[in-house]
């Protein structure tokens, strides 16, 4: 079998939001530096994500040296820089929903709320995660007590290049890309779904455990360039991918040591379930 690594990186600042790929990626408690560090939730501060507003797919971010820069797809608004850092005063502390968590976190300041308010025509908050905001994973999964951002459930998402490639030759009209799935590591090397086994594994030095496989929702039927809706690859991917009534896709990671990945990366399995 020809050797398995790395071959793209994803992060996703904003939740629900147009990701970025990168060659390299700081592993964090929360997951990779900057995914999902933000999060854009309406008036009462529950999130808001593609599921219901597929317009969400056409805003797209970036990383600059000092913040984030979301532009439109459409480039139907101006850009919109967000720093890093704070200023002084700016933004407040509100209580926000994700899921059935309930977290801390910083609203950004009223005119980046405003932007996202008219970009996507409903009211729209942008909130940041606090660094004491200590949201959870599932502890009927978690292994120490580890941590996750603003993802849904875990804090990385891992896919097989080959498990697309094996979708895609099943899939009479047009084939997906990766971006349809929202995963943080794209492998190559390995057979079609060798993920769902894997437990304990390197990528290159750092040791992650497959938690569980990651069951699929409706983002997967939005076009991310266009924010259409269609029926595939779900309705493909239900005829023999189905668990408990429910699509699976791709293997949710955790992680017990902090570093550095970078594409290319070997990945070595030590054990399997």
């Amino acid at each position: 079998m020809p050797e398995m690594h790395l071959s793209e990186i994803y992060i996703y600042p904003i939740k629900s939001l147009g990701g970025i790929s990168v060659q390299q990626a700081e592993v964090e408690d929360r997951g990779l530096k900057y995914d999902r560090r933000w999060m854009l939730v309406d008036e009462a501060g529950k999130f808001l994500t593609q599921r219901q507003h597929a317009q969400m797919a056409l805003l797209q971010v970036a990383l600059q040296d000092d913040g984030l820069l979301v532009t439109h797809k459409q480039d139907l608004l101006k850009p919109l820089f967000i720093p890093f850092e704070a200023k002084e005063g700016s933004g407040r502390e509100v209580e926000v929903t994700v899921w059935g968590d309930t977290v801390k976190a910083l609203e950004v300041n009223g005119n980046t709320s405003a932007w996202f308010t008219d970009a996507l025509g409903m009211p729209a908050r942008l909130v940041r995660m606090l660094e004491h905001s200590k949201r959870l994973v599932d502890p009927e999964y978690a292994a120490q007590g580890e941590l996750v951002s603003f993802a849904d459930d875990f804090p990385f998402l891992l896919i097989g290049q080959a498990s697309l490639d094996d979708l895609n030759s099943r899939l009479k009209e047009e084939q997906v890309p990766m971006n349809r799935f929202r995963p943080n590591f794209v492998f190559v090397g390995g057979q079609p779904f060798e993920e769902d086994t894997w437990g304990h594994f390197n990528i290159g030095s750092l040791p992650f455990y497959g938690a569980k496989p990651s069951a699929r929702c409706v983002v997967t039927t939005i076009n991310q360039d266009t924010s259409e809706k269609g029926q595939e690859p779900l309705r493909t991917l239900s005829t023999y991918r189905l668990k408990n009534n429910k699509v699976m896709f791709g293997q949710n990671l955790l992680h017990s040591a902090n570093g550095q990945v970078a594409v290319g990366d070997s990945i070595h399995i030590h054990s399997r379930h």
